[in-house]
């Protein structure tokens, strides 16, 4: 029998995966904090349910991809949550990036009322949410997954079972510090070809396929020569990633020397109130230092 699925966070990258999960064939239900983000679901065929609750009561898997960890809880234990609703032998698949401690004590918490849970966090940006080309990084039971398994295809490309619970959150925290890094080298080396004077456009043609190549170079660097800020993650929401990648080292005593000094380069972003935009926009805290911008060139 096709499994029920509900999915609750329309945002940026929830919006692509529940339009997938439905062309795929489920049965699929939808809850969003503003309505009116649902409406193209709803047109498509989703059930648009009334609250998390009342959504998880007639679902059997719930996906959750909403903002941080404090929202991920009010989701599940806030008034008329998942938690109130959903069935024994239901199965939570938290595909959001929130503390790797406190996804452990959420999944211990829906335990005792019979109901599994996921933690499988997402990388790729809104390009692989709307191709289904995700990369996800799961963690808890192996039975669980291999249940989640038929669904997660249809939203991502790369899905692999990483550990015990907590452990998918501890790998997307890894991967955003490859990520920032990614952004960091890129927004120098654009510098300094700028300030050099070639071509940046044959300049990035050259070195995206060799050895320097990455998905932020690839994706995000034309958007930097065109000056397109449109976010595929926003400096804010990398910001917070970055701050549960800091306070997970702290827990842990690993030294980030280089992701500390990212987050403060992001906060100054932040606090010109452009913590909407991209978070390849990394590249205006390098211009504001060195007194010059990427010159724009043409689509």
């Amino acid at each position: 029998m096709t499994e029920r699925i509900g999915f609750i966070g329309i945002g940026i990258m929830g919006h692509g995966m529940a339009h997938n999960i439905l062309n795929a064939g489920f049965p699929l239900s939808v809850w969003n904090r503003t309505p009116g983000k649902t409406d193209s679901l709803r047109q498509a065929g989703a059930r648009e349910a009334g609250s998390p609750a009342e959504l998880a009561a007639e679902s059997d898997i719930i996906f959750i991809c909403v903002s941080d960890t404090a929202d991920v809880e009010a989701v599940l234990f806030g008034d008329q949550g998942v938690s109130a609703g959903a069935r024994p032998g239901s199965l939570v698949i938290d595909c959001s990036t929130i503390s790797p401690s406190a996804t452990r004590q959420f999944a211990s918490r829906l335990a005792t009322r019979g109901v599994a849970m996921l933690d499988a966090p997402i990388s790729g940006g809104s390009e692989g949410a709307a191709r289904g080309t995700l990369s996800i990084m799961v963690g808890g039971e192996s039975a669980d997954f291999e249940r989640a398994l038929p669904v997660l295809q249809a939203v991502g490309k790369q899905i692999t079972h990483v550990g015990p619970s907590g452990a998918g959150q501890t790998v997307k925290l890894m991967n955003q510090i490859l990520v920032v890094g990614h952004a960091l080298a890129m927004s120098e080396a654009f510098m300094f070809a700028q300030a050099s004077g070639v071509d940046l456009a044959k300049a990035l043609e050259a070195v995206r396929a060799g050895a320097a190549g990455s998905w932020m170079l690839s994706f995000r660097g034309p958007q930097i020569l065109r000056r397109d800020w449109r976010p595929g993650f926003t400096i804010d929401l990398q910001q917070k990633d970055l701050r549960l990648v800091l306070e997970a080292a702290d827990d842990i005593g690993a030294p980030l020397p280089g992701v500390s000094i990212i987050f403060q380069m992001y906060r100054t972003l932040q606090a010109q109130g452009l913590g909407g935009e991209g978070n390849h926009a990394l590249i205006k805290a390098f211009e504001h230092l060195a007194g010059y911008q990427i010159q724009p060139i043409a689509d």
